[in-house]
């Protein structure tokens, strides 16, 4: 007893000294390496296991406490109560045989008690340093709560709007996703990681979003030079950023199931890239490789996780179950586990947890609660609105307006507007951050207004979600046709006596989100009901959307003369939205996905192949005979409260090798009467090669602020980087000899035209 309460107090007092002081990944992975000696087998399949620290159906089911006094235990997720981690953690590092801390892990996916924007939203920025900036504060808000882990950036690619994870990425395009990915390893984990830092975990190894269908869990079947060319490009992005874990995922990747995909987890992700870090199953996805009909049991089912590459098994308990008698067996050797042991060590190590262990209590509410939060947060929602319509410049509005109506179930929800996958809104917590509303938002700005409201009938899934199910919520039927004529009733009233009407409308946050897959777009329930009502009062109306992802909004986009994408803004969300209805904000935002006309349209992208048939002939039959095969709105667009030129497109080089590089310039102008941001867009398309390539590909963009007449000239690289491709003929990354198009403007359809030849 003696020896071991020196231990510990000999662990505290290197605290004062060590505390704050990051250590490299090459004296992290030798303190693991010294620590791997001391441990004995079923320590070390204890750091492969993460186990739930909440005890509720379908995800715990008894408390961790005996597995982890026993060293069996390397990780907790889903609980955020900093006493209960506290109190676990002092389980941790006092009672198991060589004190190891525990890693502590939670979905902090667009802030914790500050909640940002969604990531699709952020993405609608163009910002990179959108992302970077609010995750950097989650991190903070993360760690002082005692949160060392972090599930998230989700850098999914998302071809298809009824996915419903669509909202937890930054949409459909390779080179945009990169750029998001990186800016969120590095507001997360910082320089590198350190007692300040939050480690990520990169999800979902790969090919999650293209499951068949557009529905969540479903087989994804990708060739193989689109998987590298488009999915797994922003994952490249990320590991090249320093992340320190990734998150295999759940679906059949060409039949073989991610979380024991050799080919996916060490030939790709090891070996190519040299990843350094580990990887974690999602949620029960080990034990579901038998599910799958992949394995045989669950013994089966650990041997191909772990031969696979798949370093720790999320709550499934198929790992503690199975891996020791599998070493015994001599299935795996135990030289196997430490390799899978070792990395997740040294993030402890590096993350300052064997100095540190505890999270300060008295110190996290003040921290959660800083004040900074909400005007940084306030700032990035306005940043990331995207203006989709705004005819006879019906925005920005005058504050002289004396009578509004808001209308819809989304005008003064508080849970809607920060989205799903908030931290403390979780599992039927409650939330602590105060979200602002829309009717908050416009009370605040127009405190001597009349505003009325008329919700309409509360919005409900036909199949509740997981969350929903642990909330407790029961599904609502529709309304009765009495019952909408009364609330339509409401409608025609407060419109017509009102100077303005805004429609805050889109989907609760539920129906976007883990198993939120529709198989339509339409605005759910009466919504489009309510809207024309009051459009056909002929009172101006303003839409105000707010989902996490397209909607079908031919009918709006035809009749109400101004749309603003909000998407769910977050916290502040109601004041950022009024800042920009009523001009103190220019929305800057451009869409990081192609909008469709209907659901019947997905999957849609603008970065197609050609057909034989291309859309630009006369006899072009590649397309729908019922509707137009064009998206609503292209990628890349977004309006302003100004307008924008761009021109004298030029190169620096006209020709160049295929080892050479050139410099796109482009002028921007402001060609309005106010200030306001543009983003400069660089696509590309290679005539030809060893395979056909898409019509148009990103490949720069930058969001510059202009002064009404000012101009700026912007340069974009276009070397190796850009233009080569896997080419499915060589099996290789090439750059080829040929002709290219570039064009550069305001969004994927932009007009501006130059060519480039490479020669060999």
């Amino acid at each position: 007893m003696f020896r071991k309460t020196a231990l510990i107090l000999l662990v505290l007092a290197t605290v004062a000294k060590t505390y704050g002081q990051a250590i490299s990944r090459d004296e992290s992975e030798q303190r693991a390496q010294a620590l791997l000696k001391q441990m004995n087998l079923d320590e070390k399949v204890g750091q492969l296991n993460q186990s739930a620290g909440i005890q509720m159906p379908m995800l715990g089911s008894e408390k961790p406490d005996t597995l982890i006094e026993q060293g069996r235990v390397g990780s907790i997720l889903w609980l955020t109560n900093v006493k209960e981690i506290n109190r676990l953690q002092h389980i941790a590092v006092e009672k198991s045989r060589l004190h190891i801390p525990i890693l502590f892990a939670f979905d902090v996916i667009h802030g914790y008690r500050t909640v940002f924007p969604v990531p699709l939203a952020m993405a609608s920025s163009w910002d990179p340093g959108v992302e970077e900036q609010a995750q950097h504060f989650a991190a903070q808000d993360a760690r002082a709560a005692g949160i060392e882990w972090t599930f998230t950036p989700m850098v999914d690619i998302a071809r298809d709007a009824r996915w419903g994870r669509i909202v937890e990425g930054a949409g459909e395009d390779p080179y945009l996703g990169k750029a998001m990915a990186a800016a969120q390893v590095r507001g997360f984990q910082g320089d590198q990681l350190g007692p300040d830092s939050v480690l990520v975990c990169v999800k979902h190894f790969a090919g999650y979003g293209a499951a068949d269908g557009g529905r969540d869990y479903d087989s994804s079947y990708i060739p193989e030079e689109l998987f590298r060319n488009v999915y797994l490009a922003p994952f490249y992005a990320a590991a090249k950023a320093g992340a320190g874990s990734f998150m295999s995922a759940y679906m059949d990747l060409n039949d073989v199931p991610a979380s024991g995909n050799k080919w996916l987890l060490t030939d790709i992700l090891r070996n190519e890239w040299g990843f350094k870090g580990f990887l974690v199953s999602d949620a029960f996805a080990v034990g579901s490789l038998q599910v799958h009909g992949y394995a045989k049991d669950p013994s089966d089912a650990a041997y191909k996780a772990i031969t696979a590459g798949l370093n720790m098994d999320m709550a499934s308990q198929t790992y503690t179950k199975n891996l020791a008698q599998l070493v015994k067996d001599g299935k795996v050797t135990e030289a196997q586990i430490d390799a899978m042991v070792l990395p997740i060590l040294a993030a402890k190590y590096q993350l300052g947890l064997f100095d540190h262990p505890y999270a300060d209590e008295s110190k996290v509410e003040a921290t959660l609660n800083r004040p900074e939060g909400l005007t940084l947060e306030r700032k990035l929602a306005a940043r990331s609105m995207v203006l989709l319509k705004n005819d006879k410049q019906t925005l920005p509005l005058k504050t002289s307006i004396k009578k509004i109506a808001l209308i819809g179930p989304l005008g003064d929800s508080t849970h809607d507007i920060e989205g799903g996958w908030t931290v403390e809104g979780l599992f039927g917590n409650g939330s602590k951050s105060h979200p602002v509303t829309l009717l908050a938002g416009l009370k605040n700005k127009l405190p001597n207004a009349q505003i009325s409201t008329v919700s309409g009938p509360e919005l409900s899934r036909v199949f509740p979600g997981l969350l929903d199910q642990l909330a407790g919520k029961k599904v609502l039927p529709p309304p009765t046709p009495q019952e909408t004529a009364d609330w339509i009733a409401k409608v025609k009233a407060a419109a017509s006596d009102a100077d303005l009407v805004v429609a805050a409308m889109g989907e609760i946050a539920s129906m976007s989100s883990e198993a939120s897959s529709r198989a339509t777009l339409d605005l759910p329930g009466i919504q489009q009901q309510m809207l024309e009502a009051a459009v056909a009062t002929g009172k101006p109306v303003v839409l105000v959307l707010l989902a996490g992802r397209p909607l079908d909004i031919r009918w709006p986009a035809e009749h109400v003369p101004a749309i603003l994408e909000a998407w769910y803004p977050g916290t502040e969300g109601g004041n950022a939205i009024a800042d920009v209805l009523f001009g103190d904000v220019n929305p800057g935002g451009k869409l990081p996905v192609s909008w469709p006309r209907v659901a019947g349209a997905e999957p849609l992208y603008y970065n197609h192949n050609l057909t034989h048939e291309p859309e630009d002939r006369p006899q072009f039959t590649s397309r729908y005979w019922d509707i137009q095969s064009k998206p609503l709105y292209p990628f890349g667009y977004g309006l302003s409260y100004t307008t924008f030129k761009f021109a004298n497109l030029k190169l620096s080089q006209a020709s160049i090798g295929t080892d050479g590089s050139t410099q796109v310039s482009v002028e921007v102008t402001n060609t309005g009467s106010v200030a306001g941001d543009a983003v400069g867009q660089v696509y590309i398309h290679q005539r030809w090669g060893s395979a056909s390539r898409p019509v148009r590909q990103l490949k720069g963009f930058q969001r510059v602020a202009l002064q009404p007449g000012e101009t700026k000239t912007l340069t974009f690289p276009l070397g190796k980087d850009e233009l080569e491709f896997w080419s499915p003929q060589t099996k290789n990354w090439v750059v080829e000899p040929s002709t290219f198009d570039v064009w550069a403007g305001e969004d994927s359809t932009a007009p501006l035209h130059a060519e480039l030849t490479v020669t060999q």
